[in-house]
C-alpha cells in the first residue's frame, strides 16, 4: 500500500493524472456498476460468502495492481511484458462482467417494463418464483464463456499458431515462377515474448512450409532494439532458399515511448534497422528486389511504414524507381490502409500487396465459411485474410506475435503461405 500512494503522489504521476482524471471517472464509475450486478448474481446464485466475497477480492486486487501500473508506468521504459499482462488480466476480470450487466440489466428493464404496463392497466403482476436465480445462472454461465476464453488466450492462445494456405493465379505472371511460394510473417513484436520453445516451435514450423522466400512485414520489436536479443539466435534459423526479404513497421521506429535524447532514438533506430542483417534478412528501405528464374523476373518491392494516421515515411515511388510497369510486381507495407488508400487504385497495378499490422485485435471470431468478426474490422476495411479488388491483392497477416493484450482469443497467430500460378 505504501508503494501505491507514493506511486499516486510523485510529481510526475499528479501530472499523468491531470490528464486522465476524466477516463479514470468514467473507467472507475463502470467497475462499480459492473462490480455490482457481479456480487448480486454471485449472491443470488450461492449462499456462500467465501465465494461471493473471494470473487468480489480478487476483482478488487486486479484492480488495484492495474491502476498503480498505470500511475507508475514510466514511458521511458517501453511497454513490458508486466504491463501487458496487467491489462489482460483488467479485460479477462472486467469484459466477462459486462455480460453479467447485460442480462441482469435486461432482466431489470422487463420487470420495470411489466410493472409499468401492469400499473397502467391497474392490474396486479405476480413474482415467478426462482426467476431471479435462474436468470443469474444464465448470466454467469455466458461470462465464463469470454472468462475460459481470455484466460486460454493468454496462457495458450497467443501461442496456437496457425498455417493459412493460399493459392493465387495471373495471367502476367512469368512461367518460370508457376508454383512459385511466398511465406510471409508479420508483427513479431519480441519485446512481448517470454516463452523461447514456443517461439522456437513457431519458427520451426516456418520453416517446415519450406517456401521459396520468407517475407517479413514489419514491427520486429515493440519499441526498442535490445529486445530482440534474446531471440536473434532463435530467428537467425529462418531458411528460405531464394532468400528473406523484409521491411520495417510502425513500431519499429520507437515512436511509442520516451527516449533520452533525440539521439539515442536515432541510435535505437539504427540498431533495430540493424536486427534484420543479423537475422539474415534483407531490409527494403522503400527500394525493391529483382527475384529471378531463368530470364524470368519479378519485382518484390518494399516501403516503410504508411499508415493513415500513422507514420507515413512510406515512397511508393522512390521503391518503383527502374521498375518496369508491366513487370510482375509484389509489395510489402506494413499498414493495410495503405493499400486502400494509395495503392489498389494506382496505375502501376501492383498484382500482391502484403501486410500486417492489424493483428486482427488478437480477439475475435472466425469460423471459415460461416463467420469472420474482430472489433478491428469497425477500423480497417481490410483487417485480415485474403482481398481482391480490381484484380489485385492483398493478404492482411494477423501477426506471429502479440502486442499491448498478452494474448490471443479466436485470431490466431499466423503464417501465410501464398502460391503463385500461372492463369
Amino acid at each position: 500500500m505504501n508503494l501505491l500512494i507514493r506511486a499516486i503522489f510523485t510529481n510526475s504521476n499528479l501530472d499523468r493524472m491531470s490528464r486522465w482524471i476524466v477516463p479514470l471517472i468514467i473507467l472507475s464509475v463502470l467497475i462499480v456498476a459492473v462490480e455490482f450486478y457481479s456480487f448480486q448474481a454471485f449472491k443470488t446464485v450461492s449462499k456462500s460468502k467465501i465465494v461471493r466475497y473471494g470473487f468480489l477480492a480478487l476483482s478488487i486486487g486486479v484492480y488495484i495492481y492495474f491502476f498503480y501500473t498505470m500511475l507508475s508506468y514510466n514511458r521511458s521504459q517501453g511497454q513490458t511484458p508486466q504491463g501487458q499482462l496487467t491489462f489482460g488480466l483488467l479485460l479477462t476480470v472486467l469484459l466477462p462482467k459486462l455480460v453479467i450487466i447485460f442480462v441482469l440489466l435486461g432482466e431489470d428493464i422487463y420487470r420495470l417494463a411489466v410493472k409499468g404496463f401492469s400499473a397502467l392497466a391497474r392490474t396486479e403482476t405476480l413474482p415467478v418464483p426462482g426467476r431471479r436465480k435462474f436468470v443469474s445462472q444464465l448470466a454467469l454461465i455466458l461470462a465464463a464463456i469470454p472468462f475460459s476464453s481470455f484466460i486460454y488466450g493468454i496462457i495458450q492462445g497467443k501461442y496456437n499458431f496457425k498455417v493459412l494456405k493460399y493459392q493465387l493465379s495471373f495471367k502476367d505472371l512469368p512461367d518460370a515462377f508457376d508454383g512459385f511460394t511466398i511465406t510471409q510473417i508479420s508483427d513479431i513484436h519480441s519485446g512481448s515474448f517470454t516463452n523461447k520453445e514456443k517461439i522456437q516451435y513457431g519458427v520451426d514450423l516456418i520453416n517446415q512450409q519450406k517456401s521459396d522466400v520468407i517475407l517479413f512485414t514489419g514491427d520486429i520489436v515493440n519499441n526498442k532494439a535490445d529486445e530482440m536479443d534474446q531471440w536473434i539466435d532463435v530467428f537467425s534459423q529462418l531458411e528460405a532458399k531464394e532468400g528473406k526479404y523484409s521491411i520495417l513497421g510502425n513500431h519499429d521506429y520507437g515512436d511509442y515511448m520516451n527516449w533520452e535524447s533525440k539521439e539515442a532514438k536515432v541510435q535505437n533506430f539504427e540498431d533495430v534497422k540493424g536486427i534484420h542483417e543479423k537475422i539474415g534478412f534483407d531490409l527494403l528501405l522503400d527500394e525493391h528486389r529483382y527475384l529471378t528464374k531463368g530470364n524470368d523476373k519479378i519485382a518484390l518491392l518494399g516501403v516503410e511504414n504508411w499508415g493513415r494516421g500513422f507514420n507515413q515515411k512510406g515512397d511508393l515511388q522512390k521503391a518503383s524507381a527502374n521498375v518496369d510497369k508491366d513487370d510482375f510486381k509484389i509489395l510489402m507495407t506494413h499498414d493495410p490502409s495503405h493499400w486502400e488508400y494509395k495503392v489498389k487504385k494506382d496505375d502501376f497495378n501492383y498484382h500482391l500487396t502484403l501486410s500486417g499490422h492489424t493483428h486482427g485485435l488478437q480477439m475475435g471470431i472466425e469460423i471459415p465459411g460461416i463467420i469472420k468478426w474482430s472489433p478491428s474490422k469497425y477500423v480497417y476495411k481490410q483487417w485480415a485474410g485474403l482481398y481482391e479488388e480490381f484484380g489485385r491483392y492483398i493478404n492482411v497477416n494477423r501477426g506471429f506475435g502479440y502486442h499491448a493484450f498478452p494474448g490471443r482469443v479466436g485470431i490466431w497467430p499466423e503464417i501465410s503461405v501464398i502460391e503463385l500460378k500461372k492463369a
